[in-house]
């Protein structure tokens, strides 16, 4: 049954789009927050650069029609596993150390 109720639409799928965003994103993410870490309280300022490329990536994704359909795929397959098993799997994060 890949019927989705308004909570999974709205508020699951988003969920797993914006953690692979992220985790597609890595390199924009580390560049924003090392910028961020540096300057302090001027990095309203001083870190527009690399907060609009970070936004950029991140809405591209959120965007694509393509990558929603990937992402409700993921959800539709863990919800069908914790349908049959009644064990809850929580999502691996893949994170780069640089």
């Amino acid at each position: 049954n890949s019927k989705l109720r308004h909570v999974e639409k709205d508020v699951l799928i988003p969920q797993i789009m914006r953690d692979r965003a992220k985790e597609l994103c890595s390199d924009k993410v580390q560049a924003f927050t090392k910028c961020c870490q540096e300057t302090g309280v001027l990095m309203v300022v001083k870190c527009r650069q690399e907060n609009a490329a970070l936004k950029d990536c991140l809405v591209g994704y959120y965007s694509d029609p393509s990558f929603y359909e990937e992402c409700k795929a993921e959800y539709l397959k863990q919800r069908e596993e914790y349908r049959a098993t009644g064990i809850k799997k929580k999502r691996q994060k893949f994170v780069q150390n640089v």
